[in-house]
C-alpha cells in the first residue's frame, strides 16, 4: 500500500479578516511528484510556506509521515528538504564550504561521503570548489537542490524552482526529480509554467485565488475519455461538409479553404465516422487525435471558474 507523505486537512491562512487560502486539502504519496499549479498570487507561496512553517496557519492540519507539525515539528521536518523561492547561500564561501556548513546543522549526521555523492548526483564536480559568487542562476539552482538533498529527506518541496533557468536547466531538474521519485522521494513544487509541469508531474492541484478548483491525474488529463479534436484530410471537401452536417457531427473546416477538418467527438466514436465517410465515397488521407494539453485543461477549467493566468 502506497504511504502518504504528506497530509493537509482544511489548511486556512488569514490576514486580519482576508483570507489567503481557503480551506485547501489535499496529499502526496510516496514517490509522487505533485503540483500546484496558478497564477502569481493564487497562493501557493503561501501555502508552501505554511507547510515547513515559514508562516504560521491560521487553522487546518498538516503531517509529514504522519507527524503533526504543531505538535511534533521536529520529527515531521526532519524528513523535509525545500527550497522556497530562491536558495541563499553564502557568496565568498565555495560551493562545497557551502554544503558542508548547511551539513553541520543538519540533526542527522552527514557524512563526506554522503556529500560526494549529492555533488554527483547534481553535477556540479567541476565548480564546487568555486565561489558561489561566480555561479550562474542554473548552477546555484543545482546547488539548492544538493543542499535539499543532503540530509536524504523523504519530502522534497520547491517553489517556483524553474524561474529563470534555459531550457537545459529545466530538464536537469525535471530529470532530477524523475530520478528521485524513482527512489520513493516524493515531491511537491509550485508552478506557473504549465508546459514544465506537464512534462514533471504525476497529479496537480490547481489554485485560485486561495482555493483548491481542481485536482487530477496528469495521466487522466492526456489519456481521460473525453471528447477531443480530431484533425481529418477529407476529399472531395464539398461532399465531406455536407455528411458532417446531415450527421450532426460537431466540425470546422481550415480557414484557408483546403479539405482539413476539425471533428470534436468522444475517440471511440472514431472508428464508425471513418466507416460511414468510407461508404459514402469519401477519401480519408489523415486522421490525427489531438490531445489536451495540460494549458488547455488549466484554461478550461480557471475560464468555468472565472479566473485566468493573468
Amino acid at each position: 500500500m502506497t504511504q502518504t507523505v504528506l497530509e493537509i486537512n482544511h489548511l486556512v491562512k488569514k490576514i486580519g479578516n482576508k483570507a489567503i487560502v481557503k480551506d485547501i486539502s489535499f496529499s502526496v504519496n510516496e514517490g509522487e511528484i505533485f503540483g500546484l499549479l496558478g497564477p502569481n498570487g493564487a497562493g501557493k507561496t503561501t501555502i508552501i510556506r505554511s507547510i515547513v512553517k515559514l508562516i504560521s496557519k491560521t487553522s487546518g492540519e498538516v503531517k509529514i509521515l504522519g507527524h503533526d507539525i504543531d505538535t511534533s515539528y521536529t520529527e515531521a521536518i526532519q524528513h523535509v528538504g525545500a527550497i522556497v523561492e530562491n536558495p541563499e547561500f553564502y557568496p565568498y564561501m565555495t560551493g562545497l564550504q557551502n554544503l558542508k556548513a548547511f551539513a553541520s546543522m543538519s540533526r542527522k549526521k552527514v557524512s563526506a561521503e554522503r556529500i560526494d555523492e549529492i555533488i554527483k548526483l547534481v553535477h556540479l564536480e567541476k565548480a564546487i570548489n568555486n565561489k558561489v559568487k561566480t555561479y550562474s542562476l542554473g548552477m546555484r539552482q543545482r546547488l539548492g537542490v544538493a543542499q535539499a538533498l543532503i540530509h536524504e529527506p523523504r519530502l522534497l518541496i520547491f517553489d517556483e524552482p524553474t524561474n529563470g533557468l534555459d531550457p537545459e536547466g529545466m530538464k536537469e531538474f525535471r530529470l532530477q526529480m524523475k530520478s528521485l521519485a524513482t527512489q520513493g522521494v516524493s515531491v511537491l513544487v509550485s508552478s506557473h509554467l504549465l508546459t514544465e509541469m506537464e512534462l514533471l508531474c504525476d497529479r496537480f492541484a490547481i489554485i485560485e485565488r486561495g482555493e483548491l478548483t481542481h485536482i487530477a491525474d496528469m495521466e487522466q488529463t492526456s489519456t481521460s475519455e473525453q471528447e477531443k479534436a480530431f484533425h481529418m484530410h477529407l476529399e472531395p471537401l464539398p461532399q465531406a461538409k455536407e455528411l458532417l452536417t446531415n450527421w450532426d457531427i460537431d466540425y470546422i473546416v481550415a480557414e484557408d479553404g483546403t479539405p482539413h477538418f476539425f471533428i470534436t467527438t468522444l475517440p471511440s466514436n472514431i472508428p464508425a465516422l471513418i466507416k460511414k465517410l468510407a461508404l459514402a465515397d469519401i477519401s480519408i488521407f489523415t486522421v490525427e487525435a489531438h490531445t489536451k494539453s495540460l494549458e488547455e485543461r488549466f484554461l478550461e477549467i480557471t475560464k468555468q471558474n472565472g479566473g485566468s493566468m493573468e
